[in-house]
């Protein structure tokens, strides 16, 4: 789903401004007067009672009700491939994602509703910090990149797609099992070694899981090993989807459908089954021949996780730093600086020759 700021807009009930979510609170806020208006939230035990994953094959199958699909309007970046819907009467802007300008060319897509956000918890300051923080690590980035983050350039705060996948599995597996034993072997000149060996015997067998909220990133403008980095995120505090959160924010529709990302997620799974099937075998060293998944009850969730991001260009190519907007983790891409990296070799190559110019004098 993209949705947009506009789409969200809320008025402030003191001086008809509008209304902005207030990250790290259960409440929206004017950034002119001030005033607060908390956003109803449900105790524990009914919003899990009410947040309830849906039916993968009845999605898949176009068989969800009617109350699950809504029709909205995206602007597509044709450089990283985002869905992200800005102001009606915005006809020209940057992508959030790579920094690319786009022209608005709207489209009408039919999607899956969300049924579930992580509201921002780190301000838009927090994230400046954190990013800030990140950087001073980069010792061979460009100076240009430090200044970037040294100017008071704004983050976008953004509302990521993610599937959550539920279902049951079931493995049979074939193997081998290593069994370690020692040999006295000769090691010369009249002398012996203990050499560790390996007994392998033939090993078969069934193992079961059931998996809970496999997350996949439904969206394909950032890299996916990068958006794994800003794991692990905390289901826990999952709220009922509510535009309220999304007041003054963004939300990327996912381009990921889900028979991909339901692909993507057996991916990480069998990662799971795996290590189970290497327990399972036993012995000190496991050997993998065959697995045999049965998938069962395969379920999802529609969810919107927060990230604050800033993307900016540099030579003509896009860089982005991300901050999970629930933990602070940040992950980022960056230019390398040539003078920096030759001069740090100089350097390195000077003080090798000094060190051997005293000891020579030293001998």
């Amino acid at each position: 789903m993209a949705l947009s700021e506009s789409e969200h807009r809320f008025p402030c009930a003191q001086c008809g401004a509008s209304l902005r979510f207030a990250p790290g609170q259960q409440s929206l806020s004017c950034e002119y007067c001030g005033h607060a208006q908390e956003i109803p939230r449900l105790d524990d035990e009914t919003r899990v009672k009410t947040l309830q994953s849906l039916d993968y094959h009845e999605a898949v199958s176009n068989s969800l009700p009617p109350s699950e699909i809504e029709e909205t309007t995206v602007l597509n970046c044709g450089n990283c491939g985002a869905q992200v819907e800005f102001e009606p009467d915005t006809h020209s802007a940057e992508c959030p994602f790579c920094a690319t300008p786009v022209v608005a060319d709207t489209g009408t897509n039919r999607h899956i509703k969300p049924q579930a956000v992580i509201p921002f918890a780190l301000t838009e300051r927090d994230a400046h910090d954190k990013m800030r923080a990140w950087l001073r690590g980069r010792w061979f980035a460009p100076d240009g990149l430090k200044k970037y983050a040294r100017s008071d350039g704004r983050l976008n705060g953004l509302y990521v797609p993610y599937w959550a996948f539920d279902t049951d599995t079931r493995s049979s597996y074939t193997g081998e099992r290593g069994t370690y034993y020692y040999v006295t072997v000769p090691a010369g000149k009249g002398k012996t070694r203990r050499e560790r060996r390996v007994r392998w015997s033939r090993a078969s067998g069934r193992v079961a899981r059931k998996f809970y909220d496999v997350l996949v990133m439904a969206s394909r403008s950032l890299p996916r090993p990068m958006a794994r980095r800003l794991e692990p995120w905390t289901l826990s505090e999952l709220e009922l989807y509510s535009p309220q959160y999304l007041s003054g924010f963004r939300a990327e529709a996912y381009t990921v459908e889900l028979p991909e990302g339901f692909e993507i997620a057996r991916e990480r799974m069998d990662e799971v089954i795996r290590s189970d099937i290497r327990r399972d075998i036993g012995g000190d060293e496991q050997r993998i021949h065959s697995v045999n998944t049965a998938y069962a009850d395969e379920r999802f969730k529609h969810l919107l996780l927060p990230v604050w991001m800033a993307a900016y260009r540099y030579r003509d190519k896009s860089y982005r730093f991300i901050v999970n907007g629930q933990t602070g983790r940040v992950q980022g891409e960056r230019p390398w600086s040539i003078w920096k990296i030759a001069g740090a070799v100089v350097l390195a190559i000077a003080f090798v020759a000094l060190a051997a110019y005293i000891a020579e004098l030293g001998g």
